[in-house]
């Protein structure tokens, strides 16, 4: 009998490779996983395990459905090397778990804004969908080149030097690529939600300044995209920021303009009370956004049908125009 563990954990590359499936499938996945590992009683469980299982074997891709751009060159990425099993699947990547991501392209004829990069929260699986996958769509609309990072998420089981690594790895390779996408090189801004807004800090305390992957990997074998400046140029922390106490050297990080949004009803913003007081003591750039009523986890759900805080959806718009200012337009 396949546990809901194993069914849930079989089904995390479908929420993760979103672009290749229809929306309106994806979104009733997720409401099956939800109802699914809620369900306390055993024999109900197990026809829900069923019917989740016969509706993953029924998903097909689309037809144009796109391919993963894997992040590093196969035998060189940089590594901790101490994360060797998955043991009743308890995290949603198993030890090996490749980086890549998907591009969201506006048409030929358009002028980019700047570049988005898109990291979704907890171990990522089904939240992509909305986080990530979803919010790439809203920023094409407002003008941006999107990019959805599936990296090694942070802490979770990796260290801080991996995801951040991650991360940069792809800005590394958005400036590299800036005519391709037809963007300046400095206006590549990174957004992370929740445990993704982690990943946004993990990569600018490793990554900015003068800091090399070498410095933590020293294993690892520089290649041309090492050339290019690996933290973002603006961070969009959408209800993620770093636990209140959590302390980080800044000697040597170049910390870049930081964007908040957090809803009054999240216990993140607990967090946010004491990670901006820190940041503006070392002279760093910050605005927050605050929203009524509004709990944890809401972007992008109206794609689950959930109307219940478009106060919220705010946050884009706002984004957009603290960007513009960052980069003096």
């Amino acid at each position: 009998m396949v546990s809901v563990e194993q069914a849930q954990h079989r089904s995390v590359p479908y929420f993760e490779d979103a672009p290749c499936y229809p929306a309106e499938k994806l979104v009733k996945l997720h409401g099956m996983r939800r109802e699914m590992l809620a369900e306390e009683d055993s024999v109900r469980r197990e026809r829900l395990v069923g019917e989740y299982l016969a509706f993953l074997d029924a998903m097909e891709k689309l037809p144009d459905a796109p391919s993963r751009v894997y992040l590093w060159q196969e035998g060189n990425m940089p590594s901790s090397g101490k994360y060797l099993e998955n043991r009743d699947y308890r995290y949603n990547h198993d030890p090996e778990f490749r980086p890549y991501m998907y591009e969201f392209l506006l048409p030929e004829d358009a002028a980019p804004k700047g570049a988005v990069i898109l990291c979704a929260g907890g171990d990522h699986g089904d939240c992509v969908i909305h986080e990530a996958y979803q919010s790439c769509l809203d920023f094409n609309r407002l003008g941006y080149q999107s990019f959805m990072l599936l990296n090694r998420t942070n802490r979770m089981p990796y260290t801080g030097q991996e995801c951040g690594a991650d991360a940069a790895r792809l800005i590394r390779m958005l400036r590299k690529d800036a005519a391709k996408y037809r963007i300046p090189q400095n206006r590549v801004a990174f957004a992370g939600f929740s445990n993704g807004g982690l990943t946004g800090e993990e990569c600018i305390r490793y990554y900015s300044g003068s800091r090399k992957v070498t410095d933590y990997f020293p294993d690892y074998v520089p290649d041309e995209l090492d050339d290019y400046y690996g933290a973002p140029d603006a961070f969009l922390c959408v209800y993620g920021p770093r636990f209140a106490g959590s302390e980080i050297d800044y000697t040597g990080v170049v910390y870049p303009p930081v964007f908040f949004a957090v809803g009054m009803e999240d216990a993140a913003l607990d967090n946010l009370h004491w990670v901006y007081r820190d940041l503006l003591e070392h002279g760093i750039r910050a605005e927050v956004h605050t929203f009524t009523g509004v709990p944890h986890g809401q972007a992008g759900v109206s794609l689950l049908g959930n109307f219940d805080y478009p106060n919220f959806e705010l946050w884009l718009p706002l984004a957009d125009a603290f960007m513009q200012r960052v980069y003096g337009n």
